[in-house]
């Protein structure tokens, strides 16, 4: 994992910031952070984030959650 997406507030009003493989860890260990693989299904198949879910495998409106104020992470590079 490069890099990630992660649209949470950070304080500076931006709407999603570029976030470090470090981040994402520290992330996906508090509860209610919905992480997003946007790799093809293959690559999602051979690994990803734990607790990640697959981008197409749904609109994603349907793979997001209700609560808008939950953090989200993207990412589309191989997590190994």
């Amino acid at each position: 994992l490069a890099s990630a997406i992660a649209c949470a507030g950070d304080g500076s009003g931006a709407p999603f910031s570029i976030v470090s493989a470090d981040e994402v860890e520290r992330m996906i260990e508090r509860p209610g952070v919905v992480v997003v693989d946007a790799n093809p299904h293959d690559v999602f198949l051979k690994g990803h984030v734990p607790g990640a879910r697959w981008w197409r495998a749904a609109p994603l409106a349907r793979l997001l959650p209700e609560d808008k104020d939950r953090p989200l992470v993207f990412y589309c590079a191989s997590p190994q």
